[in-house]
């Protein structure tokens, strides 16, 4: 802008209402927001500079677009900007990003975050989804020494769903057979001494299953397993030749050696169903994102989500 047209715009704030004041503010609160918010997707590009369509490092600057830097990479002629091949490409209103990643720090509800966005409920929705899939794979953690390994169960939800196979449940419901079923989702959760997690939605309680979930993740030596006596982790163990130890409550077992128990996973699992609660049911689909969500907060932050902050 001209100096001439600045020093007049200066002038003419002299005669806004109170409220048209606080409209100005915010207007260019949120335009600072968005600026940090580029800043930050920019250095995101930064640390993987490389085209997302062939991989290949040699890229050029091909101008700008909606605010970002767009590239063009020498090799497949393509052009791309930093958000390209995410989830969170094609969202807009980035202005609002860094509320809303206030809000995935503090588990808001859909509704509270889009309260505090400025955003609608559906949008909010769709955001949080698309946050935590950004981030789902870049906590995967390598578990040393003894591993608690232990099963959790939650009840199935078909949440949002229509054409439902079965009776809908009101508010969440129970489970309308007694003990384990398929109306029981199993979540596998593994946890060493160091405080390092990998956790999973079981597609079903087999050893192929399991060895999907835990095979990749724990050092190649050196690991002890212990088991609440489940046939499908037990199994896995012996497949793979990895020392285990069940230690099964119902028949009054909780520690032995004074060193091997299950205390820790047992209070992870707890830990995520109490933070489950304040959501008033999630859909099954949906869960893996949510496991991933707690799993970062266990580890203190969700790092695009912490960076906009």
């Amino acid at each position: 802008m001209e100096h001439r047209k600045f020093d007049k715009l200066l002038k003419e704030l002299r005669d806004l209402t109170a409220a048209q004041a606080e409209k100005v503010v915010a207007a260019l609160r949120r335009r600072g927001d968005e600026d940090a918010v580029h800043q930050i997707i920019e250095q995101r590009q930064a640390a993987a500079a490389k085209c997302p369509h062939c991989g290949a490092a040699h890229i050029r600057r091909y101008g700008k677009e909606h605010g970002l830097q767009r590239y063009r990479c020498v090799a497949c002629s393509r052009t791309f900007n930093a958000l390209t091949g995410t989830p969170l490409a094609r969202l807009r209103k980035k202005e609002c990003w860094s509320s809303f990643a206030g809000s995935l720090q503090q588990s808001h509800s859909v509704r509270e975050a889009a309260r505090l966005a400025g955003v609608a409920k559906n949008t909010s929705f769709r955001w949080r989804h698309r946050f935590l899939q950004l981030d789902k794979d870049t906590l995967k953690q390598t578990l040393t020494g003894i591993v608690e390994v232990d099963e959790s169960f939650i009840l199935e939800s078909r949440k949002g769903e229509r054409g439902l196979p079965r009776e809908a449940r009101k508010r969440g419901g129970k489970a309308q057979k007694p003990g384990l079923s398929d109306e029981q989702t199993p979540v596998l959760i593994a946890r060493d001494r160091h405080g390092d997690q990998v956790d999973a939605v079981l597609p079903n309680r087999s050893a192929e299953a399991v060895a999907a979930a835990l095979d990749g993740v724990l050092a190649q030596k050196d690991v002890l397993l212990c088991v609440d006596g489940d046939a499908a982790v037990i199994a896995y163990a012996k497949k793979r030749g990895i020392e285990f130890e069940t230690i099964i409550a119902s028949k009054g077992e909780h520690v032995h050696e004074r060193v091997l128990h299950l205390q820790n996973v047992n209070a992870a699992a707890s830990r995520l169903k109490q933070w489950l609660a304040r959501f008033n049911g999630v859909a099954s689909k949906y869960l893996p994102n949510y496991l991933a969500w707690r799993r970062q907060l266990e580890t203190g932050k969700i790092p695009f989500a912490a960076a906009l902050c």
